[in-house]
């Protein structure tokens, strides 16, 4: 009958498997980021228009700053933008007031700022969206919720 000895570079390998799944583990907790993403078109404007314009509001929230990075993509306007921001609080279908401008409206709009709690809780939520208005379409062009990705 054999013994079940463990050589030197078997004990090895088996210590750096078990390092190694100890480390996957501490990667499955929550991440302290949230990517959100709002698809922007004229049909989610309130109310809707014809426009053919199209974009892509991304934004990434770190939690333990509350500070909210963006990235904001459009073409096929009715024209020149005229401004862009984050609204909010309302949900898909209702209207709010801008609580972040742009300081751009050209294509493409990246930013950053710091949110408040109760700011972080209502994007969160889903109740902030992107919005570019143009002078043809003074209440807004292309509008996209921003929801949290899964």
């Amino acid at each position: 009958m054999m013994g079940s000895r463990r050589t030197f570079p078997q004990s090895l390998l088996v210590a750096a498997a078990l390092v190694a799944g100890l480390g996957a583990c501490s990667s499955m907790q929550p991440s302290n980021k949230v990517t959100l993403t709002g698809a922007m078109s004229s049909a989610n404007e309130v109310p809707a228009n014809a426009s053919t314009g199209a974009g892509l509001a991304e934004a990434w929230l770190d939690k333990s700053t509350n500070v909210l990075n963006w990235k904001i993509t459009f073409s096929g306007l009715t024209g020149p933008a005229t401004a862009a921001h984050f609204h909010g609080p309302a949900a898909a279908g209702a209207n709010a007031g801008v609580v972040i401008p742009f300081s751009s409206s050209t294509s493409p709009l990246e930013g950053q700022a710091t949110l408040t709690p109760a700011q972080v809780a209502d994007l969160l939520a889903g109740k902030w969206y992107a919005n570019v208005h143009t002078a043809i379409n003074k209440g807004g062009e292309i509008r996209g919720q921003l929801v949290p990705k899964m």
